[in-house]
C-alpha cells in the first residue's frame, strides 16, 4: 500500500480546437511538475481540446485528432508522472465527456461526467451523453474519486465514490468566473468533503474562450474542510501538493 504520494495541479490555459497547441501546453506542465517529483498531474476539464468545444464535438476528425493526442500522451508516460486529463471520448454510439487516467504508457482509466452542464451559456446535453455509475479508480496504492466539474455541485457523484472506497476526490474543472464564484466553488468543495470524510482537489483552467473567462483558483481541501492550498487566479501554475497516509 502506498504511503505516499506527489499530486500536482496543473492550471493551464488550453485553447478550444488547438488540439496540437494544448499538447504542448500538457508536455511543458508536466515537465514542469516532473521536476517537482510529481507522481500524478491533475489537469482540468476537456484540456485537450478546450472548453467548452460546442459542436466541434460534432466532427468525427476533431474527436479523432483528439483522441490520437491523448494516445500520443499516455505513451510518453512510460516513464515519469502519470497525467489525469480531460477529452472528448467516444463510447460505443455516443461522445462523452471524459477523464482519462493516464499511466505506464497506455490509458488506464477512463470516466465520464455524470451532471451535465446544461443552463446559460452551457448545452453539454446537447453533446454528450452522461457516464455510468461513478467508480474509484486506482493508482499506485491510492483510490483517487474522480469528479468532472459539475459532478462537484451535486452530493450523488462523490457519496457514490466514497462508498466505492475512494480516499481523495479529484475535480477537473471548466468553470467560468463570476462575482463571487471562488466563494461558491470553496462552499460546495466543503459540502461533499463534510459529507463523504474525504479531502478534495481541484483543478481549475485559466484564459479566455468566446464570451467565457476562466479565473483558474484552483485549490485542496482537507478533510476538515480546511483550505490547505490555493493557486493564484488568473495565471498559470503547476503546483505539487503532497500526501502521506495516516489517520487524517
Amino acid at each position: 500500500m502506498t504511503e505516499s504520494l506527489c499530486i500536482a495541479l496543473a492550471q493551464v490555459n488550453p485553447v478550444v480546437g488547438d488540439v496540437v497547441g494544448n499538447v504542448a501546453l500538457i508536455r511543458a506542465a508536466r515537465a514542469r511538475a516532473a521536476a517537482q517529483g510529481a507522481d500524478l498531474v491533475v489537469f482540468g476539464e476537456l484540456s485537450i481540446c478546450g472548453y467548452p468545444p460546442e459542436d466541434l464535438v460534432l466532427k468525427g476528425a476533431f474527436l479523432d485528432s483528439c483522441e490520437q493526442a491523448v494516445a500520443d500522451l499516455a505513451a510518453e508516460t512510460e516513464t515519469g508522472p502519470a497525467i489525469l486529463i480531460g477529452a472528448p471520448w467516444r463510447v460505443a454510439d455516443s461522445v462523452q465527456n471524459a477523464a482519462l487516467l493516464l499511466d505506464h504508457g497506455r490509458i488506464a482509466a477512463t470516466l465520464s461526467k455524470r451532471h451535465l452542464t446544461n443552463y446559460g451559456v452551457f448545452d453539454e446535453a446537447r453533446l454528450f451523453v452522461p457516464g455510468g455509475p461513478p467508480l474509484p479508480i486506482p493508482f499506485r496504492g491510492v483510490a483517487l474519486g474522480v469528479l468532472i466539474c459539475e459532478d462537484m455541485w451535486f452530493p450523488d457523484v462523490a457519496r457514490a465514490l466514497a462508498e466505492g472506497g475512494a480516499e481523495i476526490l479529484v475535480v477537473p474543472n471548466g468553470s467560468p468566473y463570476e462575482v463571487d464564484k471562488d466563494g461558491i466553488r470553496l462552499d460546495h468543495a466543503r459540502a461533499r468533503v463534510a459529507e463523504t470524510g474525504l479531502p478534495l482537489v481541484y483543478v481549475n483552467q485559466i484564459g479566455g474562450q468566446d464570451e467565457l473567462v476562466f479565473d483558474g483558483a484552483s485549490f485542496v481541501v482537507g478533510r476538515d474542510g480546511g483550505l490547505e492550498t490555493a493557486l493564484a487566479p488568473w495565471g498559470v501554475e503547476v503546483v505539487a501538493t503532497r500526501w502521506t497516509r495516516g489517520a487524517d
